[in-house]
């Protein structure tokens, strides 16, 4: 099993006590979004467990108790933007998320450490020429802290961003300005020996050397945990390149308030459902109630036996 921590919140800047205390205790409950009576139980034993996938913009209040993780295979996916506070209001200044990366990636590994420089789009403010400011900026600076860059562009949904996205005026960049930028990207980051790579986009960039991204990622969890995995593709989203997971996340508790957010549908929600927060409980931001329905849902390793891993053609032989 490989659980996504979390897609729907950032469960590192705001939820890492509950998270750590639900691994002591072994297990945790998630409510199903879209049959909300429906709760499951989730064990997280390490022989179960394959890897752990956290996504946050500020891991930091993570780090101090990264020990506890080490029975477990798992990686970041670290959002580092260089937007102003009229985009992302409630996240550290961009110098101290650059520390937490910087000291991040030299605890576990810049291996372990996936660079989003995510979302991008467009407006009077921030338009090509400063993306490839801001983007050779963070590369230079990231240089030799992680792998890989994974980004994209903002997708806008009438009932999830729509409305707040408008403040910002957002605009289409023209066919030039875009391959001004994709050109640009893709060289600073093959001067910084990064791989560079899209999230969910239909686009062929093959031409820039940009490919499309698995952000669950098969082969990187495979390279990590020492063995193969026997598992399919995700299949949520059109062009989404992850493999199935377990995202243990709740809908409209992310602090962040990002103008962009997708995980976020009533933003006024959210100061409610985080006031519900106890670090304590088996579910995040939530309590059971007498109509709830819980049922254990069935997880397994998926690492396949070592004979069935086993590939001939990669053995040394003496003829």
């Amino acid at each position: 099993m490989i659980l996504s921590v979390s897609r729907r919140t950032d469960i590192p800047a705001f939820y890492s006590e509950w998270f750590y205390n639900r691994l002591k205790e072994g297990f945790l409950y998630v409510r199903n979004p879209m049959n909300p009576r429906q709760i499951s139980s989730i064990p997280l034993s390490a022989d179960i467990v394959d890897c752990i996938v956290f996504w946050s913009k500020n891991p930091a209040p993570m780090i101090p108790r990264l020990g506890e993780l080490k029975d477990y295979c798992y990686y970041f996916q670290f959002t580092l933007n260089a937007y102003g506070q009229e985009v992302e209001p409630r996240v550290p200044p961009l110098s101290e998320r650059i520390d937490t990366f910087f000291r991040l990636s030299e605890l576990i590994g810049s291996e372990r450490v996936v660079w989003r420089y995510d979302p991008i789009f467009f407006s009077e403010k921030y338009s090509a020429g400063f993306h490839i400011d801001a983007f050779g900026k963070l590369t230079e600076r990231l240089k030799g802290h992680t792998e890989k860059c994974v980004f994209s562009f903002v997708d806008i949904y009438p009932t999830k961003n729509m409305s707040r996205m408008r403040r910002l005026s957002p605009v289409e960049a023209g066919e030039d300005e875009m391959n001004r930028l994709l050109e640009s990207m893709s060289a600073e980051a093959k001067s910084c020996g990064l791989s560079l790579a899209t999230c969910a986009e239909s686009v062929d960039l093959e031409k820039y050397g940009i490919k499309h991204n698995s952000c669950i990622d098969k082969e990187l969890i495979e390279r990590l945990c020492g063995a193969k995995l026997k598992v399919g593709p995700d299949g949520q989203r059109p062009n989404c390149g992850c493999v199935k997971c377990d995202d243990i996340g709740s809908y409209d508790t992310c602090l962040h308030g990002c103008v962009y957010c997708y995980a976020n549908f009533r933003p006024s929600a959210v100061a409610e459902k985080a006031a519900n927060y106890d670090p304590l409980s088996p579910i995040l931001c939530d309590s059971v109630s007498p109509d709830d329905r819980v049922s254990l849902r069935p997880s397994k390793s998926l690492k396949l036996p070592r004979e069935e891993s086993y590939d001939p053609d990669s053995q040394l032989t003496l003829f």
